[in-house]
């Protein structure tokens, strides 16, 4: 599938919950079986170098229809990749862990080439000890963007994108089995977050410094199966959540509300029929999408 494809599909997935959506309230999970139906699209790394994914449509059950794969390097994690297209031609970049690299990565189509480019640009080294990346996906040309990075001793980095200049770091999340950015706002971001013994928590940083999260349990079982979970926008303050399981290479659809803690509604759409290999699973978004899930 094409990126243009992709970029077309989110966008209709953000207008469609928009419109689904009343703009004085917040979208219950109960709205979602009569709007139109969400979609993401999530990125995968195989352990071959591979880059490819599924696209998928929040029906009940899901669906799920496999991307084309491309040839990039093998990566060890990847934070949210960005698509942009013009008429005849498209790109997709991120940041990923390669080896003890942290690179920013981009995917190019001419439109003429049969095979797209693959460029790479190493951003730093020491980053072996990193098992989670994500960064902040809201106005991406219109507010200072955070990357934030869990090393496996349990401390969470922050870095401004802007020079990549490091703000700061707590302990405490040794827990943390994987994490999806699910809020970005000009005061705070949040990342949804499983533990090794399946509970499920929102992270909220706030944009203040010296960096002090706040971490709200959300489901105290259930979540620790999951290896990588990937997380799009969907009406206006709610969240589209894959759930992937690399053990089986099996996913799972959540529509999640608005998070308010334990009190968060969450509903199984069902189990995605199209398997999910990969060492490594991510968003794939537009330049100017949001978050607002917490």
């Amino acid at each position: 599938m094409s990126l243009k494809r992709v970029s077309a599909l989110i966008a209709a997935a953000l207008v469609a919950g928009a419109v689904a959506t009343p703009a004085s309230a917040a979208p219950t999970v109960a709205a979602w079986a009569s709007a139109d139906p969400c979609a993401m699209y999530v990125g995968a790394f195989d352990a071959a170098g591979n880059s490819g994914g599924v696209e998928v449509v929040a029906t009940k059950p899901p669906t799920g229809k496999p991307g084309s794969k491309v040839k990039v390097f093998p990566v060890k994690e990847s934070a949210v990749w960005y698509v942009s297209a013009l008429t005849g031609s498209s790109w997709s970049y991120g940041k990923v862990i390669s080896g003890t690299g942290l690179y920013a990565a981009q995917i190019s189509w001419d439109g003429v080439e049969p095979e797209p480019e693959v460029t790479s640009r190493r951003l730093g080294g020491g980053w072996d000890r990193f098992t989670q990346i994500e960064e902040s996906q809201t106005g991406y040309l219109q507010r200072t963007r955070y990357f934030y990075g869990l090393r496996d001793d349990g401390v969470l980095f922050r870095w401004n994108l802007d020079g990549f200049k490091a703000l700061g770091s707590y302990p405490g999340f040794g827990a943390v089995k994987t994490m999806t950015m699910i809020s970005g706002t000009g005061t705070y971001d949040t990342l949804l977050a499983t533990t090794r013994g399946g509970a499920l928590y929102t992270i909220r940083i706030p944009t203040t410094s010296p960096m002090k999260p706040i971490v709200k349990q959300v489901r105290a079982q259930g979540w620790g199966s999951f290896d990588s979970l990937v997380a799009v926008k969907c009406g206006r303050q709610s969240t589209l959540l894959t759930a992937v399981d690399h053990d089986t290479d099996a996913a799972y659809l959540y529509a999640v509300g608005h998070a308010t803690g334990l009190t968060t509604p969450i509903q199984n759409l069902g189990k995605i029929p199209t398997p999910f290999p990969g060492v490594t699973h991510h968003a794939v978004a537009g330049e100017t999408d949001d978050l607002f899930g917490e």
